[in-house]
């Protein structure tokens, strides 16, 4: 038990189903046997979550990671900055929750930085509440990112089939055309290898989407985009002994990922990317940020407000993000 590593567990918007999720994945058997998180939350949202979930954890306030102790099941360690009013609505957007999961967030990052905890692993938080507290960020990525002093980083979607990594994310589909150029992609193109690599496969092997339905078609589709943002990158990388290939198809690539083809796919912008991920079930997706000097991974889902405090919020997500943390974290040595 003491090897496995120590993971520093947001919880998010304390309105949203961030608190059942975690309460789930916490009294799982496997999320005990993988590693030893702590909750960086609200001890009596977590009780609350816990009572519309019909379960019965020990859910216990720490100062400190140090103090926190995993010698019994169900029992949850929370370090608890005590920000939320005990009596906070479920599935509504709150200024006070939105600064809470700012909170939470920093907190996990100066543990993770000092090196007091191996990795971070995230519930969603809610980007309107976020805003109300007056922190402006478009999400949990470009947060951490800032938090860590790290100047860019990449988004990158991991489920058992399919692992994609994003050159743009949250921004309009205009502003994301304009924002891609060779630099950005290749910068990206070498983030998710490396992630690949850190996980076990030595050489992988990458596909590139283009931007344009049939990745422009020669030049039928679009204003060359293709040729002028992204080919000067994939130029570069496999003169440099990069496995990538493309630009392809993107309504084919990730197709082709699916069955085996490529171990990562590169998606020009959000979209792109999430759609097919997101096809094959909430549950089995998970976020990791890229290139943060911090291992952090997430759910990929929202706070889903519509359901919150209600009991029905499915931990499977949470339960994948833990797990790869672990792993990511094992692998890297940390």
């Amino acid at each position: 038990m003491s090897s496995t590593p120590l993971i520093a567990l947001t919880m998010g918007d304390g309105s949203g189903v961030g608190p059942e999720v975690i309460v789930g994945a916490l009294m799982s058997p496997e999320t005990s046997r993988l590693c030893r998180p702590v909750v960086i939350g609200d001890a009596r949202r977590l009780r609350k979550a816990a009572a519309a979930l019909g379960a019965e954890p020990e859910v216990v306030t720490v100062a400190s990671v140090r103090e926190a102790t995993f010698d019994r099941p169900g029992r949850i360690n929370v370090i608890d900055p005590e920000l939320l009013p005990e009596d906070l609505p479920w599935g509504e957007v709150s200024a006070v929750a939105g600064n809470a999961a700012y909170e939470y967030v920093r907190l996990a990052s100066e543990l993770a930085m000092a090196g007091d905890v191996q990795a971070i692993c995230t519930a969603p938080l809610n980007k309107e509440a976020l805003h109300a507290a007056g922190h402006i960020y478009p999400g949990h990525t470009e947060l951490l990112a800032h938090l860590t002093g790290t100047e860019e980083v990449s988004m990158m979607l991991a489920t058992p089939k399919v692992k994609v990594i994003h050159v743009t994310t949250h921004v309009g589909l205009i502003d994301a055309v304009a924002r891609i150029e060779p630099g950005l992609v290749e910068r990206t193109i070498r983030r998710g290898e490396m992630a690949i690599r850190g996980s076990g496969i030595e050489r992988p092997k990458i596909g590139v989407c283009g931007i344009n339905p049939h990745a422009g078609e020669n030049g039928l589709f679009g204003y060359g985009e293709e040729e002028e943002k992204i080919v000067p990158a994939l130029e570069k990388l496999r003169a440099q002994g990069v496995d990538v290939h493309g630009p392809l198809p993107a309504d084919t690539a990730f197709f082709l990922a699916g069955r085996g083809d490529y171990d990562l796919i590169v998606a020009m912008y959000h979209d792109q990317g999430h759609g097919p991920v997101k096809i094959l079930g909430l549950e089995a997706g998970v976020n990791i940020t890229v290139g943060l000097p911090v291992i952090r991974t997430s759910v990929d889902h929202g706070t889903a407000f519509d359901i919150a405090g209600k009991g029905v919020a499915d931990a499977g997500s949470m339960i994948e993000a833990l797990r790869q943390a672990a792993e990511l974290s094992s692998a890297q040595g940390m």
